[in-house]
């Protein structure tokens, strides 16, 4: 059964704007607190916001003040809304519990470029 579906990646210009969203299962998305992940090519998946089930918000300082995480409780779906983004933002994209991971969906890809 497939718990954890990512979307609305694509291809932006630098600067422009997407909203990714994440379905999860109910088990996934009772967790304390989901987060938002990427992976670049060659480099390791890193962690960029997380929100707690009680809309507590964190960032990586390299997202900080252009990604605003959210969550609907009521559609169990988190979104990552990315505003400016840059080069350095391409990379495939995914959701799921903060800190007591389940086993990772596809990803979405995102790709900055001119």
């Amino acid at each position: 059964q497939v718990q954890l579906v990512e979307s609305g990646g694509g291809l932006v210009q630098p600067g422009g704007s997407l909203r990714l969203s994440c379905a999860a299962s109910r088990s996934i998305f009772s967790a304390y607190a989901m987060g938002w992940y990427r992976q670049a090519p060659r480099k390791q998946r890193e962690l960029v916001a997380t929100i707690t089930s009680g809309g507590t918000t964190n960032y990586a300082d390299s997202v900080k003040g252009r990604f605003t995480i959210s969550r609907d409780n009521a559609k169990k779906m988190v979104y990552l809304q990315m505003n400016s983004l840059k080069p350095e933002d391409t990379a495939v994209y995914f959701c799921n519990a903060a800190r007591a991971l389940w086993n990772w969906g596809q990803g979405t890809q995102v790709t900055v470029s001119s």
